[in-house]
């Protein structure tokens, strides 16, 4: 708006930008302009460096930082830009404040709870007796009402500084990011004429840019990470004429979306120039996600991408990468990122977009390892026989015990055993259980050694988005032991409870060091260690005798392994190393597991044979679940399929393909069976193979689903650094966010004997340790580990049982208010 005697000039940031920073300098903000007072306002004001570069010299222009809303009849706040700072010839970094009220405007900063606060972060809320508007359909409005902005604010010495819409506000890697900061550190480069900056389709962030000269995308690559922390690096950096703009002077976000579509669709009609470029391209891709721009060298053929500093979310970035790169599917590619050196890579892609050039081959992995021949046909639709169970060759007679494991998987096999010592109700009491999923059984939850607090000091709260808030502790974790593996613990325990004699009560888990130990559940005493011929990322697995435990390995093998002393009993070799956990029919004594050769074996441990295998379509990272009504095994592969299979011949029952890769092992319950995938969704589906629901998050789900004693909730957890709760209709009950990317899976397990109230346990990667009460979500105790943490927690009356990438495996105590 302009006026003759005081001409002023209102606009957005980004419209005054489109004069360009020349203009601005030599007419707008000119030593002999008439320009009075320039008022910026709409969105975050521009830093105090940009600032004084658009100043020319003597400009005696006013600026203000204006901000306000449309419900309250536009601006209701000011701040006047103070002289010194304009004309001061240091670089200035100081955020500039919103400022003060406008007469008859009242402002307050709210936190997530509601309360106004003095100092801290929170939301603006902006009201008065007289500004207010009437909006959409509203014929009344209270007096004094107190909109919502939306604006996030941190108030310090009782001024307010914007840090960005709440709808900006981004999860990614992990980590909170305000995508708002990204385009003001963007617009501080001196290169940069204008900039934007959108979260396309929630999955990239794209960097827009109109520079000032031709630049190189890898200056500006290299200048942001001066700047910026790793997780708020744009995806990519597109160069672009000029800005769209919507009829208010803002950014227009859909044209920008519009924009970047075409580029993809552009960059997928370009056919690389043959084989070479394939290769150049495919390093620099490589590179780029391990944050190895700066090394000059070639990437060495053998390569692989796991010991490179790689993992799995960033295997599945370079998939993602590699696939817009040529335009296509690429069929089978994540295992070969997950388990083949850059050659090999390479060579894959190469069969799919040129199939008519010649393969470059190392002489190291020229063909796919293959292990000791296995010398056993397929035999899918051979008859099982029974007689394997009965001769249990070895010691004799079945042990009665109880195995727990990840995702409160409880198993007791040989239930009249417990029945006869009390430890067993008589709903199942038969030898052979009768339940759908065995792993989940309410009545053998482990005896609780529980006191309730008198005084609970901690109240969990949750916000208006269904987040629970962190009041207070009222529970510690301390450690009852630790034992040294050696090397990283990525597998999750396995405690086996004899029923006899339950202070022999072992712990069973393998490490990145090959060793494979077992260790007193009460004492953390070794009681027996093992060298296997590669690392253990493998669960372990308890026959039905009892006698044995099974466990697979990156060489390939199965180990077959005796309980009392580690003794190798049998292997069984496949043909490519094997990280999925066992799982054990408990009607048959069957083995079940999955290989890195994509098939799924059904082993006879006591006949020392393979009694079916079968090709599933994809790598079978994750562990096998089990059915008993109907007998299905469920297996999930990462070329994204899910598999229902009749356990006793190997036959597919149905297969569905999910699209994304399948890192989650299934879950499966009474009704239904479980999966996390990738794309961030949680599928339900049918026995039948029908699908249900799916519930979707904002990152990939890594962790399995486990299931509650009354399988009427569903907990999983989320790249998205948050705990889920669902009912079985796939409705959210509450999350919890942590402090980091979840990859384990969480254990539920009753906490007092006779109580129908549950706790959860989880861990996030950067070490902690999370229990919360299962029902509402409510934290009751945070513990952190001094190390990164991808093993999953298993619960046995008071105590806690984890791995830790310090090469340690603990077990912990629970004490305050609760014990576990």
């Amino acid at each position: 708006m302009y006026s003759p005697k005081h001409p002023t000039f209102s606009a957005t940031p980004t419209l005054l930008r489109r004069f360009g920073s020349q203009l601005i300098k030599s007419a707008v903000l000119s030593a002999s302009t008439s320009l009075r007072v320039l008022a910026l306002g709409g969105e975050a004001f521009p830093s105090l460096t940009v600032l004084k570069s658009w100043r020319g010299v003597d400009n005696k222009t006013q600026i203000f930082n204006v901000y306000g809303i449309t419900e309250v009849s536009s601006w209701a706040t000011f701040y006047r830009i103070p002289e010194k700072f304009l004309n001061s010839t240091l670089k200035c970094e100081l955020p500039v404040p919103l400022g003060f009220p406008l007469l008859g405007t009242v402002v307050e900063v709210r936190d997530t709870n509601g309360f106004t606060i003095q100092e801290g972060h929170g939301q603006v809320f902006l009201g008065g007796r007289n500004r207010v508007c009437f909006l959409d359909d509203e014929m009344t409005v209270p007096l004094g009402i107190m909109r919502a902005t939306g604006d996030l604010v941190m108030v310090k010495d009782g001024e307010m500084f914007f840090l960005g819409r709440k709808d900006s506000q981004i999860k990614r890697h992990g980590k909170r990011l305000n995508i708002e900061l990204v385009q003001q550190v963007a617009e501080g480069l001196q290169q940069v004429e204008s900039c934007a900056v959108t979260w396309y389709n929630q999955e990239k962030l794209i960097l827009f840019m109109v520079s000032k000269n031709d630049l190189v995308k890898e200056y500006i690559f290299k200048e942001l990470q001066k700047h910026l922390p790793s997780h708020a690096i744009p995806d990519e950096i597109l160069l672009i004429d000029s800005l769209p703009f919507t009829s208010h002077g803002k950014i227009d976000v859909s044209e920008l979306n519009k924009i970047y579509l075409n580029d993809l669709n552009l960059k997928s009609e370009c056919k690389l120039n043959g084989k070479e470029e394939l290769w150049e391209k495919l390093q620099y891709l490589w590179k780029s996600i391990l944050n190895h721009s700066e090394d000059p060298l070639k990437v060495p053929d053998e390569s692989l991408f796991l010991n490179s500093g790689g993992d799995s979310l960033k295997s599945i970035r370079l998939l993602n990468e590699i696939e817009k790169l040529v335009g296509t599917s690429v069929p089978g590619l994540l295992e070969i990122i997950l388990s083949s050196p850059i050659l090999e890579i390479y060579n894959h892609v190469l069969q799919t977009v040129f199939p008519d050039e010649d393969l470059v081959f190392s002489k190291n992995y020229a063909v796919k390892r293959k292990f000791n021949d296995v010398n056993q046909e397929e035999t899918s639709g051979k008859s099982l026989r029974q007689k394997s169970v009965m001769m249990l060759s070895c010691d004799d007679e079945l042990t009665a015990f109880t195995a727990v494991s990840r995702g409160s998987q409880i198993l007791s096999p040989n239930t009249k055993f417990l029945t006869k010592l009390g430890l067993c109700s008589s709903a199942h009491s038969s030898d052979l259980m009768s339940q759908t999923n065995i792993q989940n059984v309410e009545s053998l939850n482990p005896p609780a050694l529980i006191r309730k607090s008198k005084d609970p000091s901690c109240v969990a709260e949750v916000s208006e988005e269904g987040t629970c808030v962190l009041a207070a502790k009222k529970m510690e974790l301390h450690v009852r032991w630790r034992s040294d593996t050696g090397k990283c613990v990525d597998a999750s325990p396995l405690v086996v409870i004899p029923a006899v004699d339950k202070s022999s009560a072992t712990v069973y888990i393998g490490s990145h060091s090959h060793r494979m130990v077992a260790v007193d559940l009460y004492s953390g005493k070794v009681k027996w260690e093992q060298i296997l011929g590669d690392r253990i990322e493998s669960s372990a697995c308890v026959s039905k005798c009892g006698n044995f435990i099974v466990v697979g390995c990156y060489n390939g093998l199965v180990y077959v392994l005796k309980s009392n002393s580690g003794e190798k009993y049998w292997m069984f070799p496949t043909e490519d190393a094997v990280k999925s956990s066992a799982a054990m029919d408990p009607t048959t004594g069957l083995i079940y597991i999955g290989s890195h050769d994509q098939r799924a074996y059904a082993l006879d441990i006591y006949e020392k044979k393979c009694v079916w295998k079968l090709k599933c379509g994809g790598t079978v990272f994750s562990s096998p679940c089990l059915s008993l009504i109907p007998h299905h095994l469920y297996v999930a592969t990462l070329g994204g399929h899910l598999l229902a299979i009749n356990p006793a011949t190997g036959n597919r029952v149905w297969e569905h393909c999910c699209g994304k890769p399948l890192f989650s092992s299934p879950r499966c319950c009474l009704q239904y069976v479980c999966i996390g995938c990738v794309d961030g969704n949680l599928l339900c589906f049918t026995h039948f193979g029908e699908q249900v629901w799916q519930f979707s998050t904002s990152e990939p789900i890594f962790s399995s689903p486990c299931t509650s004693a009354s399988e009427q909730e569903i907990f999983f957890c989320s790249h998205d650094c948050f705990i889920y709760c669902c009912n079985v209709k796939g409705h959210l009950q509450w999350k919890f966010e942590t402090t980091s990317q979840v990859y384990a899976t969480p254990f539920a397990f009753r906490y007092q004997e006779g109580s129908s109230e549950m706790l959860l346990a989880a861990a996030s990667t950067d070490g902690k340790l999370w229990i919360l009460e299962s029902k509402s979500g409510q934290l009751q105790s945070v513990s952190e580990l001094p190390g990164e943490v991808f093993s999953s927690p298993v619960v046995w009356e008071s105590m806690l049982i984890i791995g830790c990438r310090n090469n340690y495996v603990y077990c912990l105590d629970l004490s305050g208010g609760y014990q576990i």
